[in-house]
């Protein structure tokens, strides 16, 4: 194998874990964004003055420890975002590298070779 193929099989191979990793937290935390907001809207139900709905989601959207998960979860978007453009980098490395092994065997063939 030519070392051209080598280098992007290799990252691939390398960052594959980090990759999967990315993705996992990035996906968690869009689920567990859910929860942190019912349980915010549950803590402020229970702070003994009645509250509506639409306050409760106010004070859930607005809480500092929802803005802290929403900032993590844009932190985990960008790495899994850059981990699947890198990957598909390499992906496409391969694929020139093929196209350019079949034009060879091609013109060979051409050529009797």
């Amino acid at each position: 194998m030519s070392n051209d193929i080598e280098k992007p099989i290799h990252f691939m191979r390398e960052y594959a874990d980090a990759y999967a990793k990315a993705k996992a937290d990035r996906v968690y935390l869009q689920h567990f964004r859910k929860t942190k907001k019912a349980l915010l809207m549950i803590e402020k139900e229970n702070c003994g003055k009645k509250t509506t709905v639409s306050e409760r989601e106010n004070y859930a959207y607005a809480h500092l420890d929802y803005k802290e998960l929403l900032e993590g979860l844009r932190v985990a978007t960008e790495v899994e975002e850059k981990l699947a453009l890198d990957f598909r980098a390499a992906e496409l490395a391969v694929e020139i590298w093929r196209t350019k092994q079949a034009n060879e065997r091609a013109e060979r063939h051409g050529y009797g070779v």
